[in-house]
């Protein structure tokens, strides 16, 4: 296409000098015949000769404006199609990152139930042994039923999610999600501090959940060899504050423009350890917006991430 236009314009700009050519030519023929100039100065200097020269130029700059035009234009949609094309790459990536993530996260606790149900009908088992194998089934059962429920869940958030509001103690949430979590990872030093009295708050009891949990999770995920998640709730300009750290590697500023997309996962895929569909943060921001509220992502001090909602307090109920 450049070829094909440079081309044009060559030939454009060689019959608008052609033409004016012959328009000169004629013009000075016709003066000498009429006596009205006796030598190529006094032509020059003619009123027609000059304005025949200015249209001669007006029409260049127009043949040269239209170029420029032309080639901004291509050079602007080139882009557009460039990024229009790496957007559906990434995208397409992202998809088959999570349909991969996706199948590995239901296969894994679906081949520890299986193995569990198969130890129970091929060997009599100590009732120690019973306790604990039925134990971890009873773990990964809970995996496998909270990816079914983000899945569900991020579904619904683009289509048609409406919060079911009632009336919500947050501090007895977090709590509650806390003790469990130190059940489920020993190793974990969780802290949870409460400042001053948090009133209830109209909100959806399970999409606060799946809110909580959701960062929990995620701060464990990416915390420290020795993992310590700092959870502080409370209240500040008629707004409840709910801030979850961890000390874990942090998230990159580039990351953290991202870290809020559907699939999206920090790190490579080629290196990434962490478990995850890239669906728990898409869903915290979704939830959180539907609520009114906001969230922030900002780096905790000395290493880590500290994630920072701010939810209004409507329709307060009494505690």
């Amino acid at each position: 296409m450049l070829l094909a236009f440079t081309w044009w314009s060559v030939l454009l700009f060689t019959k608008n000098r052609d033409a004016f050519y012959a328009k000169r030519d004629l013009l000075k023929i016709g003066l000498i015949a009429e006596r009205l100039i006796e030598s190529d100065h006094e032509f020059e200097h003619n009123i027609n000769y000059q304005e025949l020269h200015k249209e001669y130029k007006r029409q260049e700059w127009m043949i040269f404006g239209e170029a420029a035009v032309f080639v901004v234009t291509l050079i602007i949609g080139i882009w557009l199609i460039n990024r229009g094309y790496n957007r559906e790459m990434l995208s397409a990536q992202q998809r088959r990152n999570f349909l991969l993530s996706t199948t590995h996260e239901l296969k894994s606790p679906l081949a520890s139930i299986k193995l569990v149900l198969e130890t129970f009908i091929k060997r009599k088992l100590k009732p120690e042994q019973t306790e604990k194998l039925t134990h971890a089934a009873l773990q990964e059962t809970e995996r496998l039923n909270h990816l079914v429920n983000d899945l569900l869940l991020s579904a619904k958030l683009e289509v048609s999610y409406q919060p079911n509001v009632e009336e919500l103690n947050l501090a007895h949430l977090v709590g509650e999600l806390i003790e469990r979590l130190k059940t489920k990872y020993p190793v974990v030093e969780f802290q949870f501090h409460q400042n001053g009295s948090i009133p209830n708050i109209q909100a959806d009891k399970m999409g606060m959940t799946s809110v909580s949990l959701n960062l929990l999770e995620n701060a464990v995920k990416y915390s420290s060899d020795q993992p310590k998640i700092e959870v502080n709730l409370g209240l500040k300009n008629n707004k409840i504050i709910l801030n979850v750290a961890d000390n874990g590697i942090g998230i990159s500023d580039k990351e953290k423009k991202r870290i809020f997309e559907k699939f999206y996962r920090v790190g490579n895929e080629d290196t990434r350890t962490t478990k995850g569909t890239g669906l728990g943060l898409f869903i915290v921001q979704q939830i959180i917006k539907a609520h009114e509220g906001t969230i922030l992502v900002e780096d905790n001090e000395v290493t880590g991430t500290r994630f920072k909602i701010e939810l209004p307090i409507k329709g307060v109920g009494k505690k």
